[in-house]
């Protein structure tokens, strides 16, 4: 097998992830941002290597993400147990309703709303990275900036650290190719009401670069 596949939206998370490995056996590759465009990347990333006959042994989606207030502070880093897919569903009256609430057959469901991360692959990151907080990353294909909207999230997921938009696609292709999935992320701002001028993206991306060693 050939080695890990890490797969960021934005050359520039690719770049701080590159600056803290010396491993020729990661290959590190921005794919796009978002759900749609980062799953299908990977998943034909993935289907190249088995191919040829030099299948990965594991994807991480790694990248800046938002941190929730209380749960994780700006500039750390976020392990995730489970790429939620957070917007994927429908609204009602009553309040969101996921997908996999709809009443659709399971087989056209997919993995339904979350995928777990693999669990050796998450224990080796968690050994690497013994201070980062772990807990479900939430896959969003708008960026959550209202207070609001911030409150929802939280009212439907108590357990999450973390938001960011390419997780849950990520996760998808891999689990469809049979490789071990896991989430790396590090916080640049708090989810809330949106204030460009609060981010501290420097910060995550070289939270990013120290953080890439757990890669190795």
């Amino acid at each position: 097998m050939t080695g890990l596949l890490v797969v960021t939206a934005v050359p520039a998370e690719a770049e701080a992830i590159q600056a803290g490995l010396a491993d020729p056996t990661v290959t590190v590759v921005p794919v796009g941002v978002g759900p749609a465009v980062a799953g299908a990347a990977t998943a034909r990333l993935l289907a190249l290597a088995e191919a040829t006959g030099r299948p990965y042994r594991g994807v991480v989606s790694a990248g800046v993400a938002g941190g929730f207030p209380g749960r994780v502070t700006v500039g750390g880093t976020v392990l995730g147990t489970q790429a939620v897919a957070a917007d994927l569903g429908a609204e009602s009256p009553e309040g969101f309703i996921p997908v996999d609430e709809l009443g659709m057959p399971a087989e056209l469901l997919g993995g339904g709303t979350f995928v777990a991360a693999d669990p050796g692959l998450l224990a080796s990151l968690r050994t690497a990275l013994p201070d980062a907080t772990v807990g479900p990353v939430l896959t969003v294909s708008t960026v959550t900036g209202t207070a609001p909207s911030t409150e929802a999230l939280r009212q439907r997921h108590p357990d999450a650290v973390a938001e960011a938009m390419e997780g849950y696609g990520v996760a998808v292709a891999a689990s469809h190719a049979g490789v071990p999935f896991a989430e790396l992320r590090t916080i640049s701002n708090p989810i809330g009401p949106r204030d460009r001028a609060a981010w501290r993206l420097r910060d995550a991306l070289a939270a990013l670069t120290d953080a890439a060693t757990a890669l190795r």
